[in-house]
C-alpha cells in the first residue's frame, strides 16, 4: 500500500525481508531457549544422580566427566585447531602422577594439585609443541605416539623411582567431604569432577568465541591462508598444544584423586588411542562430542563384555564400526542433525497454526 501527501511518497508496506527477518530472529530465540532448558535440565538430573545409585555407577559417572575433560582438550586441538596426536595419555599421566607426588611426598592438598597439574602439563604441551611445528598429519600423529610409548618406561626408571614408585606406583587416600558436608567421599568426588568439567566447558566455549578461538579455527580451515591474513600461526599452534594437555593434565589429576592409585601401566598407549576413539565417536569439532565421547570410552567397554565374555573387543569393535557408519559426524553431529530437523518440523507446525488462526481473528 502507497500513501501520497504533499511532498512525498511514502510506502507502507513492510521493507522487503523483514518478514523473514523477524522469523528467523524468532527461531534463534527458540533455539537458545530451548538449548538452555536442556542444559538445566541435564544439570539437575547430574545432581539428582549420586543420590539415586550405588557407589560404583557413582565411580563409572565420575570417570565420565573426567574422561569429558580429557577429550575436550584434545577436541579442542584436533577438532577445532586441526593438529593430531596420539601421546594424550601420556599428558595424562604427567597429571595423575604430578597430584600424586605432591599429596604423597609434599602433603600439598589434593585440590591445590589440580591447578599445578594443569601447569606442568600446559608448560609440556607448549614445549612439545614448538618443535611439532615443522610436521603436520601423520607425521604429528608419529611424534605424539612415541610420546606415549615412552612415557610409561620413564615412569619405571629406577632415577626416578624414589618419586614415581616405580612399577609398584603411589598409593593415596580418598579424600572426604569438606566442611562436614553429609555426603560421602564418592559423591563428593562426583561433584567435585562435575564442577571442574562446567568449568573447563565455559573457558573452552569463551576461548572458541572470542578472536583467539577464530585464529585458531582459521589455521584448520586453512593454514596458508591464515598465514596470510597475519595470525601468527606458530604461536597459536603452540598455545592450542599446551590448552589441550593442560585441560588432560587436569583431568588425569582428578583421576589419580578419584582411583587412589596411579602406576605406569595405568597409562600405556591403548590410553592414548582410548581418547583419540572417544573424540572420534563423540564429534571432534563440537564441546559437547566430549561428554558423549566419554560415555562411549566408559560404558561401551562394559556393553561388550556383557555381551560376550569370549570376544568382548570383537563386539566393541562392531559397536565401533556401527557408531560410525550411523552417525559419520560423531554423537553430537548426530544430535545437533535430529533436533534441528525436530525444532524445523515444529517451527513449521506454528507457523500452519498461525495461517489458520490469524492474530485478531475469531472463531464462528
Amino acid at each position: 500500500m502507497t500513501l501520497h501527501t504533499a511532498d512525498r511518497t511514502v510506502s507502507a508496506d513492510p521493507p522487503a525481508g523483514t518478514g523473514s527477518a523477524a522469523q528467523s530472529e524468532a527461531a534463534s530465540a527458540r533455539a537458545r531457549t530451548w538449548r538452555r532448558a536442556r542444559l538445566a535440565a541435564v544439570l539437575a538430573l547430574a545432581c539428582v544422580l549420586p543420590f539415586v545409585m550405588g557407589d560404583y555407577r557413582v565411580f563409572q559417572f565420575t570417570l565420565v566427566f573426567i574422561y569429558a575433560i580429557a577429550l575436550l582438550g584434545l577436541n579442542l586441538l584436533m577438532g577445532f585447531n586441526g593438529q593430531f596426536s596420539l601421546g594424550h595419555g601420556a599428558f595424562y599421566a604427567i597429571g595423575a602422577y604430578t597430584a600424586a607426588i605432591l599429596i604423597q611426598t609434599a602433603q600439598v592438598g589434593y585440590l591445590w594439585t589440580l591447578p599445578a597439574a594443569g601447569v606442568v602439563c600446559g608448560v609440556a604441551g607448549f614445549l612439545f609443541g614448538i618443535p611439532a611445528l615443522r610436521i603436520r598429519g601423520m607425521y604429528l600423529a608419529l611424534a605424539t605416539l612415541a610420546l606415549a610409548l615412552t612415557t610409561p618406561p620413564l615412569l619405571k626408571y629406577k632415577a626416578f623411582e624414589r618419586y614415581t614408585g616405580g612399577v609398584q606406583g603411589i598409593f593415596i587416600e580418598k579424600p572426604a567431604a569438606p566442611f562436614g558436608l553429609p555426603i560421602g567421599p564418592d559423591q563428593w568426588l562426583y561433584f567435585l569432577s562435575l564442577a571442574v568439567l562446567i568449568i573447563a566447558v565455559a573457558i573452552a566455549h569463551n576461548i572458541l568465541r572470542g578472536r583467539t578461538g577464530r585464529a585458531i579455527m582459521a589455521i584448520r580451515d586453512h593454514h596458508t591462508a591464515a598465514e596470510a591474513m597475519g595470525i601468527n600461526t606458530a604461536l597459536y599452534k603452540s598455545l592450542t598444544f599446551g590448552v589441550s594437555a593442560m585441560y588432560t593434565g587436569v583431568a588425569g589429576a582428578l583421576s589419580c584423586i578419584v582411583v587412589n592409585f596411579v602406576a605406569p601401566d595405568s597409562f600405556t598407549v591403548f590410553l592414548s588411542i582410548t581418547f583419540l576413539v572417544g573424540s572420534v565417536v563423540g564429534g571432534l569439532a563440537s564441546i559437547s562430542g566430549a561428554i558423549y565421547g566419554a560415555f562411549f570410552i566408559q560404558f561401551i567397554p562394559n556393553v561388550a563384555d556383557a555381551v560376550s565374555k569370549a570376544a568382548p573387543w570383537a563386539i566393541y569393535g562392531l559397536f565401533l564400526i556401527g557408531f560410525m557408519f550411523v552417525m559419520p559426524a560423531g554423537i553430537a553431529g548426530f544430535v545437533d542433525k535430529v533436533g534441528g530437523r525436530l525444532q524445523r518440523k515444529l517451527a513449521r507446525a506454528g507457523s500452519r497454526a498461525a495461517q489458520a488462526h490469524p492474530a485478531g481473528s475469531s472463531k464462528p
